[in-house]
């Protein structure tokens, strides 16, 4: 794949033409052309995936600014009813705890004649008042991973917690004494590295999407896996191409005649949601009803594994800031 992506930067072929003609506007025919063994015309799958991929992330990352969506709001002056809710939420806390900054915290927050934003709360509260992983409850209730430690070590030892909730509960500290004031900059680090991992889950999912292939048309023993995984590269290519173009008509939409470019947006995806079943069809060459119910169970296997994906993604990136 390396040396396919310096071959087509250094020497980009005229037959990516061709192939992607016949990619976006014939669904299945590539890859049924590749399975019997015509392919001296077309680029090779391998290097179209390549090309298109970078290509895709390029404009994705250089033109369409995606970081840029990634805000917080904390320097929003609060509402009269996010004021109540946090008066509640404080008075609450204070039955078990008395610090002298829930106090003033609620002292700021009962003067409705002063502009008062989430920041200036975390302010206030003078220790880490931010976390960007809450999966075991309120890290902030420990200041230090000293104190956390120490805390444990006075504890039964079948009452500790596990290794996976030690290393969780850790980092979530060690967030908050990083960011705690600044959360701002943790959230674009967290945007930027996860959506630069974007290419690599992308990547582990391809050979995921060939194994569903091979299982739903597992009675089908002309076909191996190595042809399914062709299937999907091309359908992989298809789906960048349509992305591009429906990032752009998206992009276009905020700055020109929206209706028409929302517009194309919403045909651009009912056409990628067709395409797939038709390739199926052609490909594999079952009837309608076969084919449609293949079709949303791949959708759905697709669907469960970029979501598992995507989790294990977060977790990677918030783990690297």
């Amino acid at each position: 794949m390396v040396t396919h992506f310096f071959y087509d930067i250094t020497h980009f072929d005229g037959s990516f033409f061709v192939t992607a003609k016949h990619l976006l506007f014939k669904p299945g025919f590539l890859s049924k052309e590749y399975m019997l063994g015509r392919r001296k015309k077309y680029l090779h799958p391998v290097r179209m995936y390549v090309f298109t991929s970078a290509v895709f992330f390029l404009i994705f990352f250089s033109f369409l600014n995606p970081g840029g969506s990634f805000k917080t709001n904390l320097h929003d002056p609060l509402t009269p009813a996010q004021r109540k809710k946090i008066i509640a939420d404080l008075m609450l806390e204070m039955k078990t705890d008395t610090a002298r900054a829930l106090k003033e915290q609620l002292r700021v927050l009962d003067d409705t004649g002063r502009v008062i934003t989430a920041f200036d709360l975390i302010k206030i509260q003078g220790r880490p008042g931010f976390t960007i992983l809450n999966l075991t409850g309120a890290p902030d209730k420990f200041h230090s991973v000293r104190e956390y430690d120490s805390l444990q070590k006075t504890l039964p030892a079948d009452s500790r917690d596990n290794w996976l909730l030690r290393t969780l509960k850790k980092k979530e500290i060690g967030l908050n004494e990083k960011y705690g004031s600044d959360p701002e900059t943790a959230l674009k680090k967290f945007a930027d590295g996860f959506l630069h991992k974007l290419p690599y889950l992308l990547f582990i999912s391809l050979p995921l999407f060939a194994l569903f292939l091979k299982l739903l048309y597992v009675r089908h023993r002309q076909y191996y896996y190595a042809d399914h995984a062709i299937f999907s590269i091309h359908h992989y290519v298809f789906s960048f191409l349509l992305l591009l173009a429906v990032f752009i008509a998206g992009d276009l939409s905020g700055k020109a005649i929206p209706v028409f470019f929302n517009t194309l947006v919403v045909i651009f995806l009912l056409y990628g949601a067709w395409y797939l079943y038709k390739a199926m069809r052609n490909y594999f060459g079952q009837r309608r009803f076969k084919t449609f119910v293949k079709f949303l169970l791949l959708n759905l296997l697709g669907f469960i594994s970029l979501v598992l994906l995507f989790i294990l993604f977060v977790i990677f990136s918030v783990f690297g800031l």
